[in-house]
């Protein structure tokens, strides 16, 4: 059981290491943002955070996608909120250290955007 949880619980190492990203806001935001909405990301209503659904040719595909988003997100330590069936994935991204969207969010979400091209 110890084994177990250690593994989740944040280490001191990893928590000293964690940045504060401020949240985007004014021109800064438009800028990062635009592009996003233009490649079918939309905001999410009542809620500062923007969203998408990926289609796959199947689970396979799919799943290759989440596992390569998964393996960015740890190392940036700013994990998606996402649901997977089959060939779908629906991705929220949002910054809960800032109530909102910041420049991790706009980075794992022009990542997604990259790895998805490889599927199509």
């Amino acid at each position: 059981l110890v084994t177990v949880s250690r593994h989740f619980h944040k280490s001191p190492q990893r928590l000293s290491k964690r940045v504060k990203m401020p949240k985007l806001e004014g021109e800064e935001r438009q800028k990062q943002l635009e592009p996003l909405f233009k490649a079918g990301w939309s905001m999410v209503q009542g809620r500062d955070a923007i969203n998408k659904e990926f289609l796959f040719k199947n689970f396979n595909e799919a799943f290759g996608f989440m596992t390569r988003v998964a393996l960015l997100a740890e190392k940036m330590d700013h994990h998606p909120e996402w649901f997977n069936v089959y060939n779908k994935v629906q991705v929220t991204m949002s910054t809960h250290d800032v109530s909102g969207l910041s420049a991790k969010d706009v980075r794992v979400a022009n990542f997604m955007e990259d790895v998805f091209k490889t599927y199509q």
